[in-house]
């Protein structure tokens, strides 16, 4: 089983990357959970979500302790929450952010995810939406195919400019 946990702000779209993550696993024929964890934030607080990831039924619906992979929308949210705890050894890092950030142990991929959001005029209530960035750059890692994740985009959103977003990540994302 894969695991994944999502850092994020309420508004960035990382409740809904989660959910886009799961559906493009199950486009490529596993099995997935999406699961996000908030009380009763507003735009702007931080929210953690998970998702699992396996070729076998997922009898689990939890929290995620000690993920394969986590990634950071809002590298903010790093000044006050230590977002690497409890990452499996030799665990992935993706971090939406513009200049190069490595922790030791860990393969670290920076994508300036935002400036994607914002280059395709991806913008709710003034902040960029970074969730279909984010699958593209995914799908860069292998964890989704590319192929999936267009068809959970396009089976989420209509506005082709999304597509486009996650083109351009996936063109950004190291491998």
């Amino acid at each position: 089983m894969y695991e994944i946990r999502i850092h994020s702000r309420g508004g960035q779209g990382g409740v809904t990357a989660a959910r886009l993550l799961a559906m493009a696993a199950l486009h490529d024929g596993n099995y997935a959970t999406a699961c996000p964890f908030y009380g009763a934030e507003r735009r702007g607080a931080p929210v953690v979500s998970f998702v699992r990831i396996d070729d076998r039924p997922i009898r689990i619906y939890s929290q995620i302790r000690s993920p394969d992979m986590i990634i950071v929308l809002d590298k903010s949210v790093m000044l006050t929450v230590d977002v690497v705890h409890g990452l499996k050894t030799g665990g992935r890092i993706l971090i939406n952010s513009t200049h190069k950030k490595e922790f030791a142990g860990y393969i670290t991929n920076n994508v300036d995810l935002t400036g994607i959001a914002l280059r395709e005029n991806l913008v709710v209530a003034g902040s960029p939406i970074l969730n279909t960035p984010v699958i593209g750059a995914l799908a860069k890692t292998g964890i989704i195919s590319a192929d999936s994740a267009k068809s959970a985009i396009r089976g989420m959103f209509a506005d082709e400019r999304n597509i486009r977003a996650a083109e351009a990540a996936y063109a950004e994302a190291g491998a």
